[in-house]
């Protein structure tokens, strides 16, 4: 019964999808958006949605949690409907609409030739960030986690792999062992620290225990290396504002914890930058 509804969203998805390229970018990303607004809501329980964003920001207002809401729809949305031009950002056709801010902190990563850890969460369309480091000359591996829709994933698993990072490792204890290969023979990883994991530890995120990835401290921890947040910005419509942070480096006397502790802070700073460009759907404190 389960393949029956997946096969159905998958006709419904590539449909929009074709709808999407006869229209171009911008149009697409803003009917999309609006649309998303609209079904938005039917995905996911309004609940886990509300308390969520209570937790992170405890004195909002319910207007304040309405309108995150349904920008955070908008956003979804507008993601959906930009993957059919995510060759057009990679080949540089749409170059003109993503705004780069710490370029010279890629060139000096080159330049040391170390690989780094890159931390972020899913931010804005949070998909241009690993295409862009790639694009940018950064030896890198992505971590990602399969669609559950077993006919849709192989077509967005071919977009990633051709347009966003060509080494793309599955979440989960097979992917930790891969990218662990990866790392020692020189190729920067690339993850999102911002969704609870089956394995990893008990950490404050917003002042409620998450349970939270230790793999960005046990790298730093093993081979002490730097951790590089990223962030992305959604200015208007398919616009971006791309930010290479400054790399984060640890002292040896750091625990797993600590380090875990910090990188949520982190990534707690980035989602208060515009907390409606964050997808509050997910189950974080469950």
């Amino acid at each position: 019964m389960k393949n029956i509804k997946y096969f159905f969203q998958f006709l419904l998805a590539i449909t929009c999808f074709a709808f999407f390229k006869l229209l171009g970018p911008t149009y697409s990303s803003n009917l999309s958006g609006k649309l998303f607004e609209k079904i938005g809501p039917f995905f996911r329980p309004k609940k886990i949605i509300y308390s969520n964003i209570r937790k992170a920001i405890p004195n909002i207002s319910e207007e304040e949690i309405n309108n995150f809401t349904k920008s955070m729809w908008n956003n979804y949305g507008r993601v959906f409907a930009e993957y059919m031009f995510i060759k057009d950002f990679r080949l540089g056709k749409l170059e003109s609409k993503v705004e780069i801010n710490g370029q010279e902190i890629l060139e000096e990563i080159k330049k040391l030739n170390k690989q780094v850890i890159f931390i972020s969460g899913h931010f804005s369309n949070f998909e241009l960030m690993a295409m862009y480091l790639e694009k940018s000359g950064i030896d890198l591996a992505a971590i990602y986690r399969p669609l559950n829709n077993i006919f849709l994933n192989p077509i967005m698993e071919k977009i990633r792999k051709n347009y966003i990072c060509k080494k793309q490792v599955k979440k989960g204890i097979s992917g930790t062992k891969e990218i662990l290969r990866y790392f020692k023979n020189g190729t920067s990883i690339a993850l999102m620290i911002d969704q609870r994991v089956s394995e990893g530890i008990n950490c404050k995120f917003f002042d409620n225990k998450a349970l939270t990835t230790t793999i960005p401290a046990q790298f730093v921890k093993k081979f002490n290396c730097k951790v590089t947040p990223i962030y992305i910005q959604r200015l208007k419509a398919d616009n971006f504002k791309l930010e290479i942070l400054k790399p984060i480096e640890f002292s040896k006397d750091e625990t797993i914890e600590s380090i875990t502790l910090n990188l949520n802070k982190v990534l707690e700073n980035l989602i208060r930058k515009n907390p409606e460009q964050w997808i509050w759907s997910h189950n974080r404190w469950k």
